[in-house]
């Protein structure tokens, strides 16, 4: 069974950055895939980034791409998220997920464990 557990989201005005950050614990994979969804109210599980945590292969949403950078450090088991000049668009609940065997996935139904989510919101 792996735990993950988010932090870093909060309250930022448009333009500024915030960091998330996603910690896993428990049995972990070499070869697995991470992720960053995120969750509007009253809208879908969109995906936003992806990285394998065997190479630097990463994937983003296009509406972030540019913006926004995963990054792992599998010494620490943790996935991070940067995200630089935020939009209101942009808030939402972020949520980090995992799935076994590295891919190209960006269905939230294809990862197997979430953690429980850590709320951004932009101000205009």
């Amino acid at each position: 069974q792996v735990q993950l557990v988010e932090s870093g989201g909060g309250l930022v005005q448009a333009g500024g950055s915030l960091r998330l950050s996603c910690a896993a614990s428990g049995r972990t994979f070499s070869q697995q895939t991470m992720a960053w969804f995120r969750q509007a109210p009253g809208k879908e599980r969109d995906f936003v980034a992806r990285i394998w945590m065997s190479s630097e292969n990463t994937g983003y949403a296009t509406s972030v791409k540019g913006r926004f950078t995963i990054s792992r450090d599998n010494a620490k088991n943790t996935v991070y998220l940067q995200m630089n000049s935020l939009k209101p668009e942009d808030t939402a609940i972020y949520y980090c997920a995992g799935k076994v065997g590295v891919g190209f996935t960006s269905n939230p139904s294809d990862y197997n464990y979430w953690g429980q989510g850590t709320q951004v919101t932009v101000s205009s």
